[in-house]
């Protein structure tokens, strides 16, 4: 009975620090990385949502205003609810999950303020402070590298 009650506790004590572990890997995504898209700097905050995927919103722009003085708003969102969004608050990133089999956090989209469009996204880490942010339209993909900086 001894050696029963040992390997449940040791099975439980493998099952946590495996679930830590991966929790842990999962919130490497978390914090502040430097952008540039298209000859704009940004920085982007990735979050951990309450239904546990990651989201990432601009924070910050090095342009937030029009030549006019004027703050620049989220225009191209095709959800006329959201045009109205500063774009230096627009999520740009959601819906992603960590898949620990493959490194990799995907199952999301990619929002382009520039354009409206969104895309299929997967991210992985090139590198401790390089994140491959990968957008796909079918079989066309593009890759931006952003710049982990808090």
């Amino acid at each position: 009975m001894k050696n029963i009650f040992k390997l449940c506790l040791v099975a439980l004590a493998t099952l946590c620090a495996t679930t830590t572990f991966a929790q842990s890997a999962a919130d490497k995504i978390l914090g502040v990385y430097s952008v540039e898209e298209e000859g704009r700097q940004s920085k982007v905050r990735f979050t951990k949502c309450n239904d546990g995927s990651y989201q990432g919103q601009i924070i910050w722009l090095s342009e937030p205003n029009n030549a006019d003085g004027t703050r620049k708003m989220d225009v191209k969102n095709p959800d006329p609810a959201k045009r109205n969004t500063p774009s230096d608050q627009v999520v740009i990133v959601y819906g992603i999950r960590y898949d620990a089999k493959k490194n990799v956090w995907n199952g999301g989209k990619v929002y382009k303020p520039i354009n409206g469009k969104t895309y299929k996204v997967d991210c992985s880490f090139d590198d401790e402070k390089t994140l491959r942010v990968k957008g796909s339209l079918g079989p066309i993909s593009l890759s931006r590298y952003w710049k982990k900086i808090e």
